[in-house]
């Protein structure tokens, strides 16, 4: 028998399955206290959570017995990941279960912001009979941009075509043939703004997509345009939506979700313009009793037949395989980020991957995961992990392809990895050195010797007296530290490449500075996010 502890308010009616299982005992507690949860939480195998427990490392010590969490939801933010990952305790979700009502609350939302329900809601009720301040603008005939052509947003633009809008789809994964099954246009973020009537946006938060619907965005837009967000808080800069809208530019926008939560700025809540709701996107009786269903049936299975669909994380090695895959595990998640950059954040649709030396006779298959996920993470965030990544890869059109090389080339253990967009390539190799860690080595044609920081400037350039000086001036004069730097170049006098490590990042305005300086052909700032210690989803 196995006992499943459910804690939160979580459907009765979606557990079903597992209430009904012969072989679970299942306890629901929605209101434990921290203290009481912790004395009882070492004689559960499975616990099923909302967003309102909070599984910290402490829980998870005295939890002896546990082997699964399930958040029935989609994110994860109210779980130590990595401590349950530590403790062999696998985390699941359940990512698609919202879908549906994620796409209904946006239809609903713009329509509400079309028509311009809520206020007039408001004053009808008040006692006044005003049918001239209301006047709002069909969504027949108009356009509709669409940033993120995920789940959501490609269910978005299959109702809205029912409202006979046109669609324009944003999204670094979607191909041409797929936006033509669509029947929506591939479309970049500068023409979405400068033809879109109503923009609604579904990316996943990222370094990538915070504040992507910002000052310059909407000076590119229409006058009149309204925009939705019910994806993630932060995509859209609220501070420069208010100007927008105070300006007259932006007619009005509908928001789910917020950059904090609870929502408390005033411009936001107060704005007569703007219509704002709980963070609602999910909260449907259906989709609560699908997220329900969804974990139930994935504890089951995992208890019963061993099969994961839907885990955040992968379950502890063993310590003799875990001792010899731990370095290149956090190198290929590096690798994996920091090369999707250097293709100029574009997604790729082809990936290759080679294996060196002492590598060849490992069992590389996390390893390999390891590195397609860092490469998906810059775009998906943390909706890839090492369980999902080869179908995600699947889904969005990408091929892979993995060799085992006996060459020599130089090293003990060497990785490659090279990515292709079109006419677009780049490539990475990297090296785990005894006694002094990992290091990247080569960078396109590029020889180099790099070890991996949060913050590397990379910079083209032609191989010329005097350039390694200007570079150093020019990040002085803005007040840049420089950690290390290391050059390669093919030939001399040829093209070159600079990196260096930096302590903090460095602005827009500084690259821009850089690239004036003659000789200088491209200049760009790599980030990772993993340079201490693993994220979540690894082993560690």
């Amino acid at each position: 028998m196995y006992k499943v502890l459910v804690t939160d308010g979580i459907s009765q009616t979606g557990l079903k399955s597992l209430f009904d299982h012969p072989h679970f005992i299942v306890d629901r507690h929605p209101t434990l206290p921290t203290d009481e949860l912790k004395n009882r939480i070492g004689k559960y195998d499975a616990l099923i959570v909302r967003s309102q427990t909070k599984v910290t490392g402490d829980l998870l010590d005295a939890a002896v017995n546990l082997r699964v969490i399930a958040r029935a939801g989609v994110g994860v933010d109210n779980i130590d990941v990595q401590a349950a990952t530590k403790k062999g305790v696998i985390v699941i979700n359940a990512p698609g279960a919202n879908t549906i009502a994620a796409t209904e609350h946006t239809l609903a939302m713009m329509l509400a912001l079309a028509r311009k329900i809520p206020q007039a809601h408001q004053k009808t009720a008040s006692g006044e009979w005003d049918r001239n301040s209301f006047k709002g603008v069909e969504l027949y005939k108009k356009t509709l941009g669409i940033v993120g052509m995920g789940k959501i947003g490609t269910e978005v633009a299959k109702r809205a075509k029912s409202f006979g809008m046109n669609i324009l789809g944003f999204d670094p994964y979607l191909t041409d043939d797929r936006a033509k099954k669509l029947g929506i246009t591939k479309a970049g973020l500068d023409l979405i703004a400068a033809q879109s009537d109503f923009i609604t946006v579904h990316t996943p938060l990222t370094n990538d997509t915070r504040g992507i619907i910002n000052d310059a965005f909407f000076a590119k837009t229409k006058k009149g345009v309204r925009l939705v967000n019910c994806a993630r808080g932060g995509i859209i800069d609220e501070k420069a939506l208010v100007r927008a809208i105070q300006a007259g530019h932006v007619a009005g926008a509908a928001l789910d979700v917020f950059e904090k939560e609870p929502a408390a700025d005033p411009e936001i809540l107060h704005n007569p313009n703007i219509i704002v709701t709980p963070h609602l996107g999910a909260s449907t009786v259906e989709a609560q009793e699908k997220v329900a269903q969804e974990v139930s049936a994935e504890i089951i299975d995992i208890f019963e037949t061993q099969t994961i669909q839907n885990a955040v994380n992968m379950p502890q090695m063993s310590g003799e395989t875990q001792a010899k895959l731990q370095p290149y595990l956090l190198l290929g998640d590096q690798m994996g980020q920091l090369i999707i950059q250097l293709l100029k954040k574009q997604a790729p649709e082809k990936i290759n991957i080679h294996y060196y030396g002492d590598l060849i006779d490992e069992d590389t298959e996390l390893l390999t995961r390891t590195l397609l996920r860092g490469i998906l993470s810059y775009h998906l965030s943390d909706s890839v992990n090492l369980i999902n990544v080869l179908h995600l890869l699947k889904e969005q059109g990408v091929s892979y392809n993995v060799q085992k090389n006996t060459a020599d080339k130089g090293f003990a253990n060497y990785m490659e990895l090279s990515v292709i967009q079109g006419t677009e390539s780049a490539r990475i190799g990297a090296t785990v050195l005894n006694g002094y860690g990992a290091r990247i080595v080569k960078i396109n044609k590029y020889r180099i010797d790099v070890k991996p920081e949060k913050y590397l400037l990379y910079i083209k350039h032609q191989d010329v007296p005097g350039m390694i000086g200007k570079v150093g001036s020019l990040l002085g004069d803005y007040q840049m530290n420089i950690g290390t730097m290391q050059v390669g170049r093919a030939e001399v006098g040829g093209e070159a490449i600079m990196v260096l490590t930096l302590d903090k990042a460095l602005g827009a305005e500084v690259l821009r500075e850089l690239t004036l300086i003659e000789g200088l052909i491209e200049a760009q700032l790599l980030e990772l996010t993993n340079v201490d210690s693993l994220e979540s989803g690894f082993v560690e």
